[in-house]
């Protein structure tokens, strides 16, 4: 069974788990509580990273606040018709968004009939942070981003790269690694990581951008060689893997990864934004989610609501800046 697919099943059977006695006291956060039942809308399929983040952030709100916490997958147009839903919903705390990149940083650029614009959500916090990877064939006899770069350089459009589809963040990873570099690899787009990966293990596809998950078994397994991953650290759980920024000068400030944060509706009060944050805070914070947390090949990445608004900023004009050089529209289907 694949190690992602081992992963997520851990989680989500340590979901089940938690308990009241793991929840740091109420009296050390913020007084608000809910009055309702609390809706976790997950504008994704279940099972994916996304749909694994808000089910740990129910159980833990329903152990800290004793008030039902319900996900609710609401998946369709890149993730931006479960958005949609919470910028409509009441701003009182009892509807949170589970954000990613998708719906929350590239939609903005990409799409143009979008429904939402970014003003309309409140940006609590991130949770966790996955890098991206590269990896390429082993008849390519490439193994560094370095050797990708030399035989591009003089092999100009004899390669192709795969992705999980146009206007995903594997997809805009590779754009900007060709931006940088000014080199050409033709992208041929799949609907989704999975058909992607088939298609680089056969060798259909020389070069594969992707999530950290499912390349990476393939690339433990040795039946895909890795480039590098695509954060400014190193994955622990592949720290023989260099960074992406490591391998040229040009890619010095290269910085890409799948995040997985929390939003409320715009105009939510003050002590909610307060209240939800630091119950964010203290999930991280606890040694089992720190556990799950790792198995996924993640790294908490807490922060204030500032701070997180700040980074959405910040990545929502770099990929504006990369898909715009792309030449990128899509409507929202």
């Amino acid at each position: 069974m694949p190690n992602n697919i081992l992963s997520r099943r851990r989680v989500l059977a340590g979901i089940a788990g938690l308990s009241a006695a793991a929840i740091v006291p109420r009296s050390s956060l913020a007084d608000w509580k809910p009055t309702e039942n609390i809706r976790i809308i997950v504008p994704a399929a279940a099972g994916g990273s996304t749909d694994v983040m808000g089910r740990l952030l129910a159980a833990h709100l329903q152990s800290a606040w004793g008030q039902t916490a319900v996900v609710e997958n609401r998946s369709g147009g890149g993730g931006t018709i479960g958005t949609a839903e919470v910028v409509r919903s009441k701003a009182d705390g009892h509807t949170v968004l589970i954000g990613n990149p998708g719906p929350n940083a590239i939609a903005y650029s990409i799409f143009k009939n979008l429904t939402y614009k970014p003003d309309q959500l409140q940006p609590v916090t991130n949770m966790i942070r996955i890098p991206n990877i590269v990896s390429a064939h082993p008849k390519t006899g490439i193994k560094s981003i370095a050797e990708l770069i030399a035989y591009l350089k003089a092999n100009p459009d004899k390669l192709s790269y795969a992705s999980s589809g146009v206007g995903q963040s594997p997809h805009l990873t590779g754009a900007w690694f060709l931006q940088l570099t000014g080199l050409k690899m033709t992208h041929i787009p799949f609907r989704g990581a999975g058909p992607a990966l088939q298609a680089a293990l056969a060798g259909d596809i020389q070069i594969l951008f992707d999530n950290l998950y499912p390349s990476l078994p393939q690339v433990q397994n040795g039946t895909l060689n890795g480039l590098c991953v695509t954060t400014t650290e190193r994955s622990d759980l592949a720290p023989n893997l260099p960074t992406m920024r490591e391998s040229a000068p040009e890619l010095a400030n290269f910085d890409v990864s799948s995040w997985f944060s929390v939003f409320l509706p715009k105009g939510v009060p003050a002590p909610v934004l307060e209240a939800l944050n630091l119950q964010v805070k203290a999930m991280l914070e606890r040694d089992d989610i720190k556990k799950q947390i790792a198995a996924m090949g993640a790294r908490a990445d807490y922060g204030t609501p500032q701070q997180f608004s700040d980074f959405v900023d910040a990545e929502t004009k770099k990929f504006a800046g990369i898909i715009q050089k792309e030449g990128l529209q899509m409507d929202v289907q």
